[in-house]
């Protein structure tokens, strides 16, 4: 973890010195740093840019394990990923990618604070939620209460998922708390905050329907703990008066992307196209698992999701690849042959905002909440918006009321016999390349799909998805009696907390 301290620390000065072809420099000399100009207004366009790329654009390996994307035709096997052997480097940019953001966040929130700025403190919780759930997600217990307190912990014990799970949901509480006491006349004393909130441009209210909405995939994340008492959680959120994100309302991050080095939309800057006009990425192709749930059930999302081949091959448009198998030297399909997973509906242009937290998926928690009886309504009604949410957040018309009227068992409500897997199989149909580590989490948590084939790999000997990430070897360098306090962990055996 010292390593990693100091690596935080670094990285903030980078971020406030250099900049040159990025946004939002921060100082008027990026040469002289000072703790008076690190403040607020100059931290959170960059959190909140930063939060929605590496949610968008890092998480490539969920989406290869849960049948999302493969990798295409002109690459050779790809391990530890695809025989799940991972070590204890593999992805080891999870943790200190989180860390280092989240010590930015830190540093707002105590700014927010001390400034008497409390917009800034509010957001900062909500992000700080975002960030700890996809390190719990990932590896289970992790330094937090201790984690950026470097004067007196520089090698912080790691606290319990469970406990930093329910201290988020707190978090979140005091955040809405935070947003309600926000009003047009003492608005102004948030400096900047209409401009620097690159989401929301100061409106509080949207701020606490975001809040509401992470707070409730917090407390579904727990559905399968024994003993966890779901409804009580959620009837505090409906409590508070303030709602959850809803059709067409969802959270993107818009700073002003434009085509330019280090300035375009992640999502399009990673997938599509560089600034340069090149080919981003000829890797990730469309996996034939997902391509076949959408074309053997009359689902047209796929040519949303995915683009056309490039050129085309015996009459393939839409083109993928089994994950971890390995193609012979004659195969004629390579990834010009194949579908990228950049298709229509999520790469628009270089300039278009990046999805931060969709209306379709907080649609598709509402719906699952519902069916549970921790939320009020109609389950069946909440699903199908859920669903028609998905084909309008593409571009789809004139389709899904057709779908849902197919009679098919992969979305007929009336003959489902497990309503919760309905409903969490669409939400992994509706997500495909939005959101990758969602169906990672959901197939851990629920299993589903439950028809997800292994990797392919001849070296796989038996493995299994993953259930988590291993402690990068950093941590045993510089954290190790932290760390080997946690014991042996196995990835193939041991769980995060809420994976029962």
């Amino acid at each position: 973890m010292k390593k990693l301290s100091y690596l935080i620390i670094g990285l903030l000065m980078v971020s406030l010195v250099s900049c040159k072809k990025e946004f939002f420099d921060i100082n008027e000399n990026p040469n002289s740093p000072t703790a008076n100009s690190i403040t607020p207004e100059l931290l959170l366009p960059r959190s909140l840019h930063l939060t929605a790329a590496r949610m968008s654009v890092s998480m490539d390996y969920a989406a290869h394990w849960t049948g999302y994307w493969a990798r295409g035709g002109n690459y050779g096997p790809t391990n530890p990923q695809e025989d799940y052997a991972i070590t204890n480097d593999y992805q080891a940019g999870q943790w200190s990618g989180w860390y280092d953001l989240l010590f930015d966040v830190d540093l707002m929130e105590k700014k927010g604070t001390a400034l008497n700025q409390p917009f800034y403190t509010g957001i900062a919780k909500v992000l700080k939620s975002i960030g700890f759930m996809y390190l719990v997600d990932q590896y289970n217990n992790v330094p937090y209460s201790k984690a950026f307190d470097l004067t007196n912990n520089i090698l912080p014990s790691y606290d319990k998922g469970d406990a930093i799970y329910a201290d988020l949901i707190s978090q979140l509480d005091t955040a809405v708390t935070i947003f309600k006491s926000i009003t047009p006349a003492n608005l102004s004393d948030n400096k900047g905050i209409a401009s620097a909130d690159i989401v929301y441009k100061g409106v509080a209210a949207n701020w606490i329907k975001f809040a509401n909405t992470q707070r409730l995939k917090l407390i579904l994340r727990q559905s399968q703990v024994s003993g966890f008492n779901g409804a009580a959680e959620v009837a505090k959120i409906v409590t508070n008066g303030g709602g959850f994100i809803d059709a067409g309302q969802t959270a993107n991050v818009q700073p002003v992307y434009v085509v330019d080095n280090g300035k375009q939309n992640p999502f399009w800057n990673a997938y599509k196209t560089l600034y340069t006009g090149a080919v981003a990425d000829d890797y990730n192709r469309a996996n034939n698992y997902v391509l076949g749930r959408y074309e053997d059930n009359n689902d047209v999302r796929y040519q949303y999701f995915f683009s056309k081949a490039t050129t085309v091959v015996s009459g393939n448009t839409y083109y993928g690849y089994n994950f971890g198998e390995i193609l012979p030297s004659s195969d004629p399909f390579k990834s010009i042959n194949s579908s990228d997973v950049a298709g229509p509906g999520l790469a628009k242009s270089a300039g278009q905002p990046q999805w931060f937290f969709t209306s379709v998926e907080s649609l598709f928690l509402q719906a699952e909440a519902i069916q549970r009886g921790w939320l009020t309504g109609d389950a069946k009604t909440a699903y199908e918006n859920a669903v028609k949410e998905s084909f309008a957040y593409l571009g789809v018309t004139n389709a899904a009321s057709t779908y849902l009227a197919s009679g098919l068992p992969i979305v007929d409500w009336a003959s489902s016999t497990n309503k919760i897997n309905l409903i969490a199989m669409q939400q992994y149909l509706a997500l495909t390349g939005i959101n990758n580590f969602e169906a990672y989490s959901n197939y851990r948590r629920l299993g589903v799909p439950t028809d997800l084939p292994m990797s392919l790999a001849p070296g796989r000997s038996g493995r299994v998805i993953p259930k988590r990430l291993l402690y990068p070897t950093s941590e045993y360098n510089y954290n190790a009696e932290a760390v080997k306090a946690e014991g042996t962990i196995d990835a193939q055996t041991s769980t995060v907390f809420w994976d029962k």
